[in-house]
């Protein structure tokens, strides 16, 4: 009999009595979604931007490239980013989506059910962000992959392993055929390549917002090609997240906490050897770089943020939390609300359409994208913050349940 058909038994990685939030689960929302600006802010301000990414104009720098403060500043900053949080939130999508199958059973409620609506207007929501925003948009590819793993959470738990296995190895194949792939190639066809043309690093330094919304409908196919490359990975993390959360990886308790320890030695212990050989070394090892080791890190990264909390919470028991895990909290219960939201300051700041810094201070060095991406994240802090005070969710969330509601 399909899990479909009987009510499962409450799973570890529940809130106590089936109700409430998992306050960690708020945080790392909340640092995912920062970090991930610490990688996309390079974007908006690199030559070409969004196309910038495809050509070659946007390579880390190498750990060995240069010697100055400002090589090694930019350098460490994208290599703790490029992938991880994206990873992170992935993970954190992936347990979401147990919350709510789980959500679904306690009331009694069919399942995938009405959540195939909340996957559409995901995905509409997604394909707005990429036309008038942000090429480089998540939320389309969340949306599909999510209905799959909705499917499976109707499956059995040998089934879902099997799934997460399969994806796994083929997503590893991918990569490495991608990178030989790579590696063997004229050195021109390389990712460090001639970079973008003048006439994109124009479209963005001086066109207009409907000449951009233009070009990223008209090249869509290759913009959107991220989601369909990294399928397998993106699958594996959300089943990943469910298999977290179902072991109590973001519940408090002795378990939750032995489990934390062990992910962020592991995490850390692999991800960072693995980090530094792939992604500061070689611009032909990105793939492997934000594809395979970046997932890894930021398994390290969630255990990491448990285990602070953890021992925060041993030290001051029913302590009210600080300032940094409040702002934290408030970015992640408004999580799709400040993802979109720092991308369009991001694109606002930098291109023509807007204050057009990445144009204005192209030859200053990477202090300033550093010092962007700090006052982007201070504002969705503060604007987050204020919004809950008047209000349960944040405003994308609030349209999103309104509209599924009708």
């Amino acid at each position: 009999m399909s899990e479909t058909t009987r009510r499962p038994a409450p799973p570890t990685g529940t809130p106590a009595g089936g109700t409430g939030r998992l306050p960690l689960l708020d945080v790392l929302r909340g640092v995912a979604v920062l970090g991930t600006l610490m990688t996309n802010i390079w974007i908006f301000a690199g030559p070409g931007a969004e196309w910038g990414v495809l050509t070659g104009g946007l390579d880390t720098p190498g750990l060995f490239s240069g010697t100055d403060a400002a090589g090694v500043a930019e350098t460490v900053f994208r290599l703790l980013a490029d992938g991880k949080f994206l990873a992170l939130l992935t993970v954190l999508f992936g347990a979401g989506l147990a919350i709510q199958y789980d959500a679904a059973r306690r009331r009694g409620a069919p399942w995938p059910g009405r959540y195939r609506l909340r996957a559409l207007f995901l995905f509409a929501e997604g394909l707005v962000h990429f036309a008038l925003i942000f090429a480089w948009d998540v939320l389309m590819g969340y949306a599909l992959v999510s209905l799959l793993v909705a499917w499976l959470l109707t499956r059995s738990e040998g089934a879902r392993g099997r799934v997460l296995r399969w994806a796994a190895v083929a997503h590893l194949t991918v990569m490495t055929l991608l990178t030989l792939a790579l590696l063997t190639a004229p050195a021109e066809d390389g990712p460090g390549g001639s970079g973008p043309s003048q006439r994109v690093i124009a479209l963005y330094a001086e066109g207009s917002w409907a000449e951009q919304i233009a070009f990223r409908l008209e090249n869509a196919l290759i913009l959107r090609a991220e989601p369909l490359l990294s399928f397998g990975l993106l699958l594996f993390l959300f089943l990943l997240g469910v298999r977290l959360y179902r072991a109590g990886a973001f519940a408090p308790g002795a378990a939750g906490e032995r489990l934390r320890r062990r992910l962020m030695r592991w995490g850390l212990g692999a991800g960072i050897p693995l980090t530094l050989a792939t992604g500061g070394l070689s611009p032909d090892l990105f793939l492997l770089g934000r594809y395979v080791a970046a997932p890894v890190l930021a398994l390290g990264y969630l255990g990491a943020i448990g285990v602070l909390l953890d021992r925060r919470a041993a030290r001051a028991p029913g302590r009210v939390p600080g300032q940094l895990t409040a702002s934290l909290t408030a970015v992640g219960r408004t999580a799709l609300s400040c993802y979109v939201g720092q991308n369009l300051l991001a694109a606002l700041a930098c291109y023509g359409a807007g204050l057009g810094l990445a144009t204005r201070f192209a030859d200053s060095g990477p202090w300033w994208v550093m010092a962007l991406w700090a006052v982007i994240g201070l504002l969705l802090v503060a604007g987050a913050r204020l919004w809950l005070r008047y209000a349960d969710h944040g405003p994308l969330e609030s349209l999103q349940r309104r509209v599924l509601r009708r």
